[in-house]
């Protein structure tokens, strides 16, 4: 069967084209190149033996698209991560966002609702909730109004989704409500690769570590957390992506119970900033050089799943521990320093 990876090259994309092909799948990606590199391709190819057929596209033309699934009708499936990431961007320039995040999506499902049986995954996340009123996170929490543009994307992205499947019959979908992706594949040839500073926590700290950034900041030491730092619930890339391979086969086996799925993926479990420091500092051996800054604007205090739905609907639960995720992380941004 052949699936259609957009964003393949990217970090959660790229790590799903490795658990597809390593379940057999043909896999072909899209990918603009904007928040990633071709090299990614070397990486794939280097764990699989395999490499996937590469085709460089911006989403967002329209007519590109229509002609890209008139030459491929033989796609069984789509999963859908080509999207602009950064909060603090998307509040800077929310158009970029709304075009990129909401226009590419409409266009791949304008193509989807031509076909006989179409079955789609969606790249969402847990920003939808906020700040939930109760933890663990279910995927019956409340969609509380989007914090950020990006937030929103994801919230418009999955009402959209929702909607062409009220009326589409051939089309079956799952949105994968991601909660904090960290760590690498554990070969260390492909990982995160953020461009300029990094948004996320993970690659900051080991970007600190290796001397490329000469100090992180902790944003607030004073919530009502245990050891006063935010807790966020981090689950392994190569987890996260094998859940990918896990929702797909779940549609392409007609297991799903309605023709629209939400899935939380994370591990069940909250970790503290300092939490993930100090994992840092005892896989690498190493003290990281940090100092508690205020607090950031729009940081929620505490974001965890309930996986159960997950777990006992697609039969999938994250494996790996915070340790083995700081590992590969650090693993792979000592490989990339030594290029």
């Amino acid at each position: 069967m052949k699936i259609l990876v957009t964003g393949g090259l990217g970090f959660i994309g790229s790590h799903t084209v490795v658990e597809l092909q390593n379940a057999g799948f043909d896999v072909v990606v899209i990918d603009n190149l904007s928040n990633a590199s071709i090299e990614v391709l070397d990486g794939i190819t280097n764990i699989t033996q395999k490499t996937p057929e590469f085709e460089k596209l911006d989403l967002r033309d329209k007519l590109k698209v229509q002609e890209f699934f008139q030459e491929h009708q033989d796609i069984d499936g789509v999963i859908h991560f080509a999207a602009s990431k950064a909060v603090g961007e998307s509040v800077e320039n929310p158009l970029l966002y709304y075009e990129n995040n909401i226009n590419t999506l409409v266009y791949i499902l304008q193509e989807l609702a031509k076909k006989k049986n179409a079955n789609f995954i969606f790249s969402s996340s847990c920003t939808v909730y906020g700040q939930a009123d109760e933890l663990p996170i279910t995927e019956d929490a409340p969609v509380k109004p989007a914090a950020s543009p990006y937030g929103n994307t994801k919230q418009v992205g999955e009402e959209i989704i929702r909607d062409v499947c009220k009326v589409c019959d051939d089309l079956k979908a799952i949105s994968l409500r991601y909660f904090n992706p960290v760590g690498a594949h554990p070969s260390a040839e492909i990982g995160e690769l953020p461009i300029g500073v990094p948004q996320n926590l993970v690659p900051f700290i080991t970007q600190t570590g290796v001397g490329m950034r000469e100090q992180l900041s902790v944003f607030g030491d004073d919530y009502p957390t245990p050891d006063g730092t935010c807790v966020r619930d981090y689950i392994h890339v190569v987890d996260l992506a094998k859940a990918h391979v896990v929702a797909l086969q779940r549609l392409l086996q007609n297991k799903n119970e309605s023709n629209y799925e939400i899935f939380n993926v994370g591990t069940g479990t909250g970790s503290s900033v300092m939490e993930v420091i100090n994992s840092f500092e005892k896989v690498s051996g190493q003290k990281l050089n940090y100092k508690i800054a205020p607090r950031r604007a729009g940081d929620v205090i505490e974001a965890y799943a309930n996986t159960g739905k997950a777990n006992n609907k697609l039969g999938w639960k994250a494996v790996s521990t915070l340790d083995e995720a700081m590992a590969s992380a650090w693993k792979w941004e000592q490989k990339i320093r030594k290029k």
